[in-house]
Formats: structure tokens, C-alpha cells, sequence
């Protein structure tokens, strides 16, 4: 007991309380420890490695709610270095963990390293992917949920069930063989198959689909309502996304709440999320399909490939046959005007009480302007490339994080053009210098002949406008200045361009790159540095688990002296009442 007066006692205990409130009253943490490795799987029927995440793939969803605490430690049992990047996360004021070579030195085979970075103001559907060395196409991905808290009602009732699906085109050759083959100009050519959540096609036509594939199997209950939460993961393709005899209620994308709007079926190009709430209001007289199939393609071999799933209610009267639903596959205008119809919920509430729409971007002025312009594989200093701006990212041996961190010079030039310029393409580290509060307007024209989508971590963005040409100052008067909808991964169709609004309030050196990942591998990738020019105390110091590379390296301990986080749980809701009322006890015993 502590001695002196009681009233001593009285402000000793009640200080001591408020502290201990306070503690437990802060943000929730959750804790994941994985294993990276290579598994052995057969998606298409045939066995072949992927990459798997304590076993599974697809890996484990990340299932969290806005402002929680997320610690991922990752064991590296790959043959080659590993980072993870969260495809749509913020990563407020926290560029550190963002997992990609501008920001972290890779994670060396057979080391593990912790991430921890807070969902701060975030609500939705996103999902991480390995990062580096064409590591995606093998797997390695998984998906995040971030659920509204309680005192934020969602915009919808709440659904019955709520279903992962991952989207990709998938190639039996591995990773490291199709690495080699972009490197050396080879076309990707037609992918082997469309993986739904990493299983091949159910035999819909046993002339195109072998026998013995295992396929994904959604099991549902007639009457109930699912979100659909529909991540394309994939390398290069874009994918239509459709559930035959169901109708999809668009509800949100990539963080933000849309305006509720019913699609027969969805164009999701490579790194875009969408939410959809799919009612169970069929007769089941059969199973149902679920289908992805490529799009914007010309081959009759590209025909012959399609991800089916089966939709299976608990009252099915039997198997799904026949053909499977209808679609134009190369008509980018019906694509382009559903892109434009998609609209942000202004009235909503998200990550925050007010509304969406109370942050009114319309009515901010820019302050500076970029025209990105890409252009096919061309050769740069000898080598199969691609750029922006007549730019091929060479990332340097040093993160552009740590070189400004230790105030390296040397590593990076902040002289990204804001336009094409005059001169032949070349290969440097050239940065984006962004202002700190600034309000950004960024154009991408694709020159190229396929389907490009961009993403720029760090931020969600406001899509504008978007249409076929060349984009020019009178394509302003298009824009749509009130409800275009915020997201972090935005679509530009060959021949056509899409305008960005972004505004710069979130510190740090951040990735604009192609998800494309043969676009992005050979180059087509630069950084915006936002510096705030006064202290922050809030923004997050250099980690004490860094990792140090390039011209650092010599500042890198061994790993065996690193500090090794082991898998614990978080303290629960109950845990902490029990804890708060021992100490409560403990100051009534202390009058007696």
C-alpha cells in the first residue's frame, strides 16, 4: 500500500487509473505471423510451384477495422529476397512500410521482418502482393478487409455473408522463367488460364477444359445477400467479372462507398477492387456460373480460356450446364462509359462520421500538373524497356526512403518531366518532387496497345475523366468536379487517357507505378516525395527493425541480432474490463 495522507492515496490511484485506461483505450493491434515459401499446387491440373503464405494460397485475409493496428511478421523461406507492398493502403505519414524497393531494402532468403502500420481513416476492400522480382505471378497474395467501426453505420444493410474472390490470368511457367522472358522482349502470349481464388475452371465445355481440375465452389442459402469483394491479382489482363441469372449492386471500390448502382457484370482491370452485394432471389433450378474472362482481346486463342466457379445454393436442383453468360469481348467503349458511371457516394459516411462528399475537391485549386504518356517496350541503353515520359525507372541499390532518411545525395533526382520531352528515352531514378498540401492533377495517355491501369500508393485519388484521343487542355471541360470516385488504381484504355486529382497531405516517397507487372517490371514506375517542410511530430521516425542496403549496408546487423517478434495476441475487450476492474478493486481496498 502506499503510505501518507488519503489524500494522497486518492490522486496516486486516480492517476494511476486514468493511465491505465488510457493505455488500454487506444487503438486495437492484431498480430499475424507468416512463413513465405514455395507449395506445390495444381491449379490448371498440373502440379507446379507457387508461392504460399503459412501454407495457403491464396494467402490469409487481413480482416481489421478502421484505425486498428496491424503487425505482419514475414518469414522469408523463398530462394530470392521478398517485400510485401498493401495494395490501397495509406500507410498515413508511415511511407516506411509500404513494401516496395523505394521505400524498403528487401527482406534477404531466410530472414523474417515485421511490418506495423495502422489502417488509419480507412474502410474497404484491398489486397497485398509480393513486390519484387515478378514474385506476383507465382501467388503470394491474399486480401484486406477494413470494416467500418460501430458509430459509422454502413450505407447498406448488412449483408448475410461476406466472400473473398481473386481474379487472375495464371501461366503454368514459373515466375522466374517469365521474368526472363520479358527481360529478353518475349511476349507474355496467352495465359494458360484464368485462376478464381487460385483454382483453375470448372469443365463447363470438356472440349476447353481438361478433366480432373479442382474449381471454387461458393456456397450460399437462397434469399440471403453476400458481398462480393473482387480483387483482379492477376499479371496483365483485365477480366470481366459476372455471376449468370445475378445482378451486382455496386457498393464500393477500393476504400470508398459508390453510388448503389446494378451491373449485369463488371470490367476489373489488373490491381482494382470492387464490392458488390449479390442477392440470392433464383430459383436454383441449377447451379449458377461464376465467370472471368478475359477482355479487350482478339484471338480466338484467348477464346479458350475463362475462370468458372460454381455458385452452388443449398437448395440446387443440380449442375451448372450449357454455355456460359455472353460478352462482347473487345467493345471498350460500353467499358469505358461503365468506368464513367461508376460515382462516389457523396452522402455517405466512411472511415469518418461526415459525409464523403463534404471533402469538395471540385473546388480546390491545382497547383501542379503532370501529363504522364507511355509508349509499347522499346529499346533503351540496349535493353527491352518501357517508360513514362521517355523515363525507364532504374530503381538504385539504396531505397529512396533511407538516401533521404540519411540525406544520401546521388541516389535520386527529383527532375521527373511534367511532360514528354525531346529526347531519346533513357534509363535514371527520376522522382516526382510533389508539394506538401499540394493539390495535383495527373494525366496518363496510353500510347500503348493493350490496357494499362496505375496506382499510386499513398493516397486514394479523384478519377475525373477519361476518354479516347489525346488528352489536351480542353479535355478539362469534361471532368466531373462533384462525385468522381476516390480509389488508388485507376484504368487508361489504348489510345485514350485518364485525368487523376490527388491532394498531397500525406508525407513520405510514394509509388506511381503500372500494375501491369510486365510494364511495371521493365520500368514503368516512378516516386512522388512529399516533404512536409516543418517538424511533424506525428509523422512516423525511421523503424528501430530497419533494414539497411546499398551504400548502407554496412549499418545492417546480423539477423540473429535482430529483435524477433514472435506471434502473440492481441488483448481483448474482455481482458482489459477484467484488468480495469482489479484496479479498481485494488484502490476500494486501499480505504479500507
Amino acid at each position: 500500500m502506499v503510505s501518507g495522507s488519503p489524500d494522497l492515496q486518492v490522486s496516486f490511484f486516480f492517476f494511476f487509473f486514468l493511465f491505465v485506461v488510457s493505455s488500454f483505450a487506444g487503438d486495437p493491434y492484431v498480430f499475424y505471423d507468416w512463413t513465405v515459401s514455395y507449395i506445390t499446387a495444381s491449379p490448371l491440373g498440373d502440379k507446379q510451384q507457387v508461392i504460399g503464405i503459412n501454407g495457403q494460397f491464396p494467402g490469409p485475409i487481413l480482416n481489421v477495422t478502421t484505425n486498428w493496428n496491424v503487425v505482419v511478421n514475414v518469414k522469408n523461406d523463398l530462394d530470392e529476397p521478398l517485400l510485401f507492398t498493401w495494395n490501397g493502403i495509406q500507410h498515413r505519414k508511415n511511407s516506411w512500410q509500404d513494401g516496395v524497393s523505394g521505400t524498403n531494402c528487401p527482406i534477404p532468403a531466410g530472414w523474417n521482418w515485421t511490418y506495423e502500420f495502422q489502417v488509419k481513416d480507412q474502410i474497404g476492400s484491398f489486397f497485398y502482393f509480393p513486390s519484387l522480382n515478378f514474385q506476383r505471378a507465382a501467388g503470394g497474395y491474399g486480401g484486406i478487409i477494413i470494416n467500418n467501426r460501430a458509430v459509422i453505420p454502413l450505407p447498406f444493410g448488412m449483408p448475410d455473408g461476406d466472400i473473398t474472390i481473386f481474379i487472375s490470368d495464371w501461366y503454368t511457367k514459373s515466375h522466374k522463367g517469365l521474368r526472363k522472358d520479358v527481360e529478353n522482349g518475349v511476349d507474355l502470349g496467352v495465359p494458360d488460364g484464368i485462376l478464381i481464388n487460385g483454382y483453375g475452371p470448372y469443365r463447363y465445355d470438356p472440349t476447353l477444359v481438361k478433366n480432373g481440375i479442382v474449381y471454387q465452389i461458393i456456397n450460399v442459402e437462397p434469399g440471403k445477400t453476400y458481398r462480393f469483394r473482387v480483387h483482379n491479382v492477376g499479371i496483365s489482363t483485365s477480366l470481366n467479372f459476372r455471376i449468370q441469372n445475378h445482378n451486382l449492386l455496386l457498393v464500393e471500390t477500393e476504400g470508398s462507398y459508390t453510388v448503389q448502382q446494378n451491373y449485369s457484370n463488371m470490367d476489373i482491370h489488373v490491381g482494382q477492387s470492387y464490392s458488390f452485394l449479390v442477392t440470392m432471389d433464383q430459383n436454383a433450378s441449377t447451379d449458377y456460373y461464376i465467370v472471368a474472362s478475359p477482355r479487350f482481346v482478339n484471338s480466338s486463342d484467348w477464346s479458350k480460356v475463362n475462370g468458372v466457379a460454381i455458385l452452388h445454393y443449398s437448395n440446387s436442383q443440380g449442375p451448372a450446364s450449357g454455355p456460359l453468360p455472353s460478352l462482347n469481348d473487345y467493345d471498350a467503349y460500353f467499358s469505358m462509359n461503365q468506368a464513367r458511371s461508376i460515382r462516389w457516394n457523396v452522402s455517405a459516411g466512411a472511415a469518418r462520421p461526415n459525409p464523403q462528399g463534404s471533402f469538395k475537391y471540385g473546388d480546390i485549386t491545382v497547383t501542379d500538373v503532370y501529363v504522364i504518356l507511355n509508349r509499347p517496350v522499346e529499346l533503351v541503353d540496349g535493353k527491352q524497356r518501357t517508360t513514362l515520359n521517355g523515363i525507364s525507372y532504374l530503381p538504385p541499390s539504396t531505397p529512396l526512403k533511407l538516401a533521404q532518411q540519411f540525406k544520401i545525395p546521388g541516389v535520386y533526382k527529383l527532375d521527373f518531366p511534367n511532360k514528354l520531352m525531346n529526347r531519346p528515352p533513357k534509363l535514371d531514378t527520376s522522382v516526382i518532387n510533389g508539394t506538401f498540401k499540394g493539390f495535383m492533377e495527373i494525366i496518363f495517355q496510353n500510347n500503348d496497345t493493350t490496357v494499362q491501369s496505375y496506382h499510386l500508393d499513398g493516397y486514394a485519388f479523384f478519377v475525373v475523366g477519361m476518354d479516347f484521343g489525346v488528352w489536351t487542355e480542353n479535355s478539362r471541360s469534361t471532368y466531373n468536379k462533384w462525385d468522381g470516385v476516390a480509389r488508388s488504381t485507376t484504368q487508361v484504355f489504348p489510345g485514350a487517357w485518364a485525368a487523376i486529382l490527388v491532394s498531397l497531405d500525406n508525407a513520405g516517397i510514394w509509388n506511381l507505378r503500372a500494375q501491369n507487372l510486365d510494364s511495371w517490371y521493365l520500368g514503368q514506375e516512378t516516386y512522388v516525395s512529399v516533404v512536409n517542410p516543418e517538424v511533424d511530430q506525428s509523422e512516423v521516425l525511421l523503424p528501430e527493425n530497419s533494414i539497411y542496403c546499398g551504400i548502407l549496408s554496412s549499418l545492417q546487423k546480423d539477423q540473429a541480432q535482430r529483435v524477433n517478434f514472435s506471434g502473440a495476441t492481441s488483448i481483448s475487450g474482455s481482458s482489459k474490463m477484467v484488468f480495469i476492474m482489479l484496479i479498481i478493486a485494488l484502490i476500494g481496498h486501499s480505504f479500507r
